[in-house]
């Protein structure tokens, strides 16, 4: 068709309805794209975008010695080549826990509000939190108490009702010694 236009084929000066010249300085516009997610929430079941997320603890050693930070890593990622947006009971979109005590505190350090909230994962998106754990559990809001060695749970969950049975948490075993 462009070799139509920029030839004199299809000119004629008498005509008002021929083609007019060509204006080459406009530049193509993009194409418009659709909102993924919005898509995603109206089209993917609840259970099929639960089951599209995986979760992964992961830790650099399994052994470390008494009071010393232990760093792990929680990984979600969306296995479908779709956005997939999950809803989570509450702003908190992921917790993590230390042989089930939240966040290594025995005080409660935050209350969310009573909203709901969406974590949003692009078409096969890997999502990386790092984290550390101290070692230490909290105990008042100014007393922390060093972990007695041992095996210690570290467990990451998404936000959702039944986070286990929808396959949304993870969790490693790492061991304090003497």
């Amino acid at each position: 068709m462009r070799r139509i236009y920029e030839s004199d084929a299809i000119t004629r000066d008498d005509d008002p309805f021929s083609p007019s010249e060509r204006d080459s300085t406009t530049e193509p516009q993009a194409a418009r794209s659709i909102n993924g997610s919005a898509w995603s929430k109206r089209l993917v079941p609840h259970w099929l975008r639960r089951r599209a997320i995986s979760l992964e603890v992961t830790t650099p050693e399994t052994e470390f010695a008494p009071e010393t930070p232990i760093p792990f890593t929680v990984t979600m990622k969306n296995a479908l080549p779709i956005p997939i947006t999950i809803r989570t009971a509450s702003p908190v979109l992921w917790s993590w826990s230390v042989d089930g005590v939240p966040e290594a505190s025995r005080v409660t350090t935050r209350d969310p509000p009573e909203r709901t909230g969406e974590l949003h994962f692009d078409r096969g998106e890997r999502l990386q939190f790092r984290k550390t754990w101290s070692g230490l559990f909290r105990v008042s809001d100014r007393e922390w108490e060093p972990a007695e060695p041992g095996e210690y749970t570290i467990r990451a969950a998404i936000n959702v009702d039944g986070p286990l049975r929808n396959g949304l948490v993870d969790e490693t075993t790492v061991r304090i010694l003497e």
